[in-house]
């Protein structure tokens, strides 16, 4: 997997201070696009253990509240099954720090059997605190929304929606608050 950039303390993509990877790859090629240079997978640098070490020693202050990622799109196959790795060496070493994750891809097509899926999906999504979801819309761009660029996206508590096996916003606290459908 490339990466197209590392931000070190992010503070426009999830509360708090964050550290952010922008990956490479994505199929969705959305209209208006924010990161369309990403869109390329072998845009950018590989993502080596080096990148890793860089990342997980940034992480560790404690004024750094999480991980966020972003893309290109971190959930395409080929991303979730080279950030899993990753993201359990996160987890583990810091349980505490939320980690966000943007993607073109819903929640129910991440559950679902199409193109989104692959054998690390579920594995991937159990260590995601909050997923925002959905492609960008351009006709929904709003630049008042908060951690989103379209309307159409939602912001989800990941741990609350697996346990409801159904959609569950997040409310800026990681508690839970259902979607009725």
């Amino acid at each position: 997997m490339n990466y197209a950039a590392i931000k070190w303390a992010d503070v426009a993509n999830g509360p708090g201070v964050r550290v952010s990877l922008f990956v490479s790859g994505c199929t969705h090629h959305c209209p208006g696009c924010f990161n369309p240079e990403a869109q390329d997978f072998a845009y950018g640098q590989p993502f080596t253990a080096a990148e890793e070490e860089r990342i997980l020693a940034a992480l560790s202050p404690a004024h750094i509240k999480g991980l966020s990622l972003l893309g290109g799109e971190p959930l395409e196959p080929d991303n979730q099954r080279a950030l899993l790795p990753f993201l359990r060496r996160v987890k583990e070493r810091f349980p505490d720090k939320e980690i966000w994750c943007y993607s073109g891809y819903t929640l129910e097509e991440l559950w679902g059997d199409g193109r989104a899926r692959c054998e690390a999906t579920g594995a991937l999504l159990s260590h995601l605190d909050v997923l925002v979801d959905g492609p960008f819309v351009e006709a929904q761009k709003d630049l008042n929304l908060r951690f989103r660029g379209s309307a159409n996206q939602r912001i989800l508590n990941v741990p609350a929606s697996v346990a409801a096996r159904a959609p569950v916003l997040w409310d800026g606290e990681m508690t839970i608050q259902a979607i009725t459908v």
